[in-house]
């Protein structure tokens, strides 16, 4: 009860909810050492059980990992912690290039998720982990979607080996270079802009549509948009063998990184960035432990285990 209570508001607040709902009289600072205990005993059990190994094979669905990190106030300043999540999702419906935003896809059927805040070789390496603690073959079938940053396809190259990895760009971060490109035109005009050009990346694929753009130009020739057209280029241009969008549609595969987008807020920011919440980092990184396994969907596995034990 205090860990649920702790992990979900202000360790303040947490006090005041056991007392109001439940009559328990819990100072606040028992209820944030009862956290932190909790949560490294999480840490070590996701690393250890083989609970998550047996969810994750028991759900149907194809496996898709991603990643994203999102900024926290720590005792030593303003730090990155990053949620990562490898989930099984089953396939959309197939859908032509002008109804990529409108289609609906399935929840995961299964979804395991960890944070960190570290270098980005011991995040990697974090990746790793979760492959090898979920049994999952060497040569496994995966979507790894995110926002394109260098270091994360280079860890995704060293931890994924398998031929059979695809990598993909979200398509919402492509689609912030291409407004930031259309950002001299008017609200309406840019909006159309870069909807049509997004369906044209799908239809041609990214080497094509790169080359298409190279022919066309940018969109008006103010220096502002020039700087922008270049910064597009570059960015489509580093990640050109990860837009391969249409083909992911026909599939009924997701081009989004919405899963961990939404879960990032949903999990670690709806916790970790309350007012006034400054982190010593391991004690974060506990908390996003104990947030994390609830996103997961293991909060009672977790517990059945340990009142087992």
């Amino acid at each position: 009860m205090i860990v649920l209570a702790g992990s979900g508001c202000s360790f303040d607040e947490a006090s005041r909810n056991l007392l109001e709902l439940s009559h328990i009289e819990v100072a606040n600072d028992l209820v944030r050492a009862v956290c932190d205990e909790e949560g490294r005993s999480v840490q070590q059990w996701m690393k250890q059980s083989p609970e998550p190994a047996k969810v994750f094979a028991a759900a149907e669905g194809v496996v898709e990992f991603s990643t994203d990190g999102l900024k926290i106030n720590t005792v030593d300043g303003w730090r990155e912690i990053r949620q990562s999540v490898i989930n099984k999702r089953m396939p959309g419906l197939s859908v032509p290039p002008d109804q990529w935003d409108n289609r609906t896809l399935d929840p995961p059927t299964a979804r395991i998720a960890v944070c960190g805040i570290a270098h980005c070789d011991l995040i990697g390496a974090s990746w790793e982990r979760m492959v090898r603690t979920l049994g999952l073959p060497k040569d496994i079938a995966m979507s790894v979607i995110a926002d394109g940053a260098k270091w994360i396809w280079d860890q995704a190259a060293r931890r994924f080996k398998s031929p059979n990895v695809e990598w993909v760009v979200d398509v919402y971060h492509v689609m912030l270079y291409l407004f930031a490109a259309a950002g001299a035109l008017e609200a309406q005009a840019a909006e159309q802009w870069v909807g049509k050009r997004v369906i044209e990346l799908i239809e041609m694929g990214g080497p094509k549509f790169i080359d298409h753009l190279n022919s066309t130009g940018p969109p008006d020739p103010s220096p502002d948009t020039a700087e922008a057209w270049a910064k597009l280029l570059n960015y489509l241009n580093d990640n050109r063998d990860s837009l391969w969008y249409g083909e992911r549609l026909a599939q009924g595969l997701p081009i989004g990184s919405g899963l961990i987008e939404g879960g990032g807020k949903n999990t670690l920011a709806r916790r970790l960035k309350i007012n006034s919440a400054r982190w010593r980092v391991r004690r974060a990184e506990r908390m996003g432990a104990i947030r994390c396994l609830q996103y997961s969907g293991l909060w009672e596995t977790y517990w059945d285990s340990k009142m087992a034990a």
